[in-house]
């Protein structure tokens, strides 16, 4: 027999959302000691007969009420005394969703609550220090994969794009060289159809091209290559 003490696993999901040109964090009081009232991430304990990432995406529906959430593993979080109540090891992941697609009523019954990352508060342990490589990994992600399919809605302007990069960074990116970037990535359609309500110009709607298009696209492309 083995002779090693047992430790508790557990995951916790750093939930990003966007509104009102802000990215926002889903946060939640704490309703169990230690720690209890304070402001938490939301998670949960790895059970037996299933995966960190199954035990992830498990809370992820529970609390949104969403399946199929995007979701990236940050780090895992072993510090021995990071957890006042015990020896706990916790694997971190981040999603991205949309704020207006998730289960309002399931958020306010476990007493979640959107907070903006402008008005980031003291965390629970070392929750903050989740945010942070949550948000380090996401920008990093955001700088050679265009991000937003999860956060905007279907059809948004380039500038709506825009504004949640400005926000993933918290820097402001020059429209120009923006828009050039954006569009050489080459996953994105104009659509023929213009937002009307900032200008009588309006401003064309894009939508993100589908896993199934960027394949087919990427054949053609592929095959005048070759034949060249």
């Amino acid at each position: 027999m083995y002779n090693h003490t047992k430790q508790l696993l557990s995951v916790d999901c750093i939930i990003f959302g966007y509104e009102n040109d802000d990215l926002k964090l889903l946060l939640f009081e704490r309703w169990i000691e230690p720690a209890k009232g304070q402001l938490s991430l939301l998670g949960g304990w790895v059970n037996d007969d299933e995966s960190v990432n199954e035990a992830a995406r498990r809370v992820l529906q529970m609390i949104t009420g969403l399946k199929d959430v995007f979701m990236e593993q940050v780090d895992i979080f072993s510090d021995v005394n990071r957890d006042p109540g015990g020896r706990v090891v916790s694997i971190a992941y981040y999603a991205l969703i949309n704020i207006e697609e998730q289960n309002k009523k399931l958020v306010q019954e476990h007493g979640a609550t959107w907070v903006s990352l402008h008005k980031m508060p003291d965390l629970i342990f070392d929750h903050n220090l989740m945010v942070e490589k949550a948000l380090e990994k996401l920008r990093f992600k955001a700088s050679y994969e265009l991000i937003g399919e999860q956060l905007l809605p279907e059809k948004f302007t380039m500038l709506q794009l825009r504004k949640l990069y400005n926000a993933i960074y918290q820097k402001e990116f020059d429209p120009g060289n923006f828009r050039k970037k954006v569009l050489s990535l080459n996953v994105l359609e104009q659509l023929n159809i213009k937002d009307t309500s900032k200008s009588k110009k309006g401003a064309y709607y894009y939508r993100f091209l589908s896993q199934q298009e960027l394949l087919s696209s990427n054949e053609r492309i592929f095959k005048v290559q070759f034949n060249r």
